[in-house]
């Protein structure tokens, strides 16, 4: 039952997380010239981190991202049975976001799906990957440090989706921003085409950023210790 709960809240928070982000893309647009809608769609992924940091973080963590949950299964914080039944429930949630969005917005709507943007004149698959394994690093280095002391705990939620905001502002431009498989897997299905082509870039690199960063950081702890 302990289990059932904590994929139900991976669910719940990755479903939130398609919905209000991919929504908010939807909704105001994302391209780097349109201003407000670049930030708010920024802020509305972090703030979503935010809320659901401190309702469903005590029940499962609150990964909502299988790069997240990759790094905590490194650092063997997570099972290996708990990683799939998260990454499972992850995905699950994701679909059922990008359903709710195309009733609400029409299935031909993007879904907020990532690929390398048109706007990027040097955008490359090559440069898209390491776009997108840095942006990972960064994100995910942010979670396992803010979260390795409990002290931290009051304000982890915060300092969590601030740093998915700081990468959303640069990233957006570039990539539309991943750092997470399951938000990108899915919509991308929905919306097929290009996104649907190139959405192993937001597959592999997110989760090799997210593997880096658990490994760094094991460094670092072990430099520490010595």
């Amino acid at each position: 039952m302990e289990h059932a709960k904590k994929y139900l809240a991976e669910a719940i928070g990755t479903f939130v997380l398609v919905t209000f982000g991919c929504g908010t893309a939807c909704a105001v647009g994302c391209a780097s010239d349109a201003g407000s809608g670049y930030l708010l769609t920024a802020l509305a992924f972090g703030l979503v981190i935010v809320a659901m940091a401190y309702s469903i973080g005590n029940i499962s963590g609150c990964h909502i991202n299988p790069a997240v949950s990759l790094a905590m299964l490194i650092r063997k914080q997570l099972s290996g049975k708990d990683f799939i039944g998260y990454v499972v429930s992850q995905l699950i949630g994701a679909a059922l976001g990008c359903v709710v969005l195309g009733v609400v917005f029409g299935f031909d709507c993007g879904f907020g799906a990532n690929q390398i943007q048109e706007g990027w004149t040097n955008g490359t698959v090559a440069g898209a990957l390491l776009v997108e394994l840095v942006l990972t690093f960064v994100f995910v280095l942010a979670i396992i440090g803010v979260t390795s002391k409990v002290e931290n705990s009051a304000v982890s939620g915060l300092v969590i989706g601030l740093t998915l905001t700081l990468v959303h502002i640069l990233g957006i431009a570039l990539t539309g921003t991943s750092v997470n498989p399951a938000r990108s897997l899915m919509p991308a299905i929905f919306a097929g085409g290009t996104a649907l082509s190139q959405v192993w870039i937001f597959i592999v690199a997110p989760l090799a950023g997210g593997a880096l960063a658990a490994v760094a950081y094991g460094a670092l702890e072990s430099a520490k210790k010595e």
